[in-house]
């Protein structure tokens, strides 16, 4: 059976300057273009937000960026605003090798956010990738990009859940460590069955 490695959310807005900076995010940019020759798939995953976004905390009067709310699906962090289509944030990094076999744009739909490479915040309405793996006949994943601990974490976990055996290398990622969120992802992926390397 075939790989792919799974890039994901190496944006504008999540590397340093960036309107969601992650600290060290572009420092991973190299590191994943010497990754992409050595797998039969590339995929890059965008973060895709339209303006007014339900996600962002500009969106909810009287609360602010990290602040939690409960949405329809769940527990909801309110972002700054970030990724919007078509803006330079939402643009890969301009160092990123983005010659992929397919681009998966989640984050698209204003009433729910989309972590997950696989599925909305929902846990139930489907991006595509899980059938475009399967019909390329993949069934191993190596996951590596921004956020660790969220982007990465939901796209991990659900990929384990689909049944992929799946290793996210953590050299190749940087996360975010909002309220302990670090090692509760790194909890729950280890949990889910995803093996964890280059911590």
């Amino acid at each position: 059976m075939a790989n792919a490695l799974v890039v994901i959310d190496v944006q504008n807005d999540f590397c340093p300057g960036g309107a969601l900076a992650v600290a060290g995010g572009d420092e991973i940019v190299q590191p994943i273009n010497a990754m992409m020759d050595g797998f039969d798939a590339v995929i890059l995953t965008q973060d895709w937000h339209p303006a007014g976004h339900s996600s962002f905390a500009s969106s909810h009067p009287g609360k602010g960026p990290y602040e939690m709310i409960e949405m329809p699906y769940g527990p909801q962090v309110l972002w700054p605003d970030h990724c919007i289509q078509g803006t330079g944030g939402a643009a890969f990094h301009a160092g990123l090798r983005v010659d992929a076999d397919l681009i998966i744009r989640k984050g698209f739909n204003s009433a729910i956010d989309s972590y997950s490479a696989f599925f909305e915040n929902d846990h139930t309405t489907p991006t595509g990738l899980e059938g475009y793996l399967r019909t390329r006949g993949i069934d191993t994943l190596t996951l590596v990009g921004l956020a660790t601990d969220f982007c990465v974490n939901f796209s991990a976990v659900d990929a384990a859940r689909l049944g992929f055996k799946v290793t996210v290398d953590l050299a190749a990622c940087r996360g975010i460590d909002l309220d302990g969120s670090m090692a509760a992802a790194l909890d729950g992926m280890k949990a889910a069955g995803v093996t964890l390397t280059g911590g």
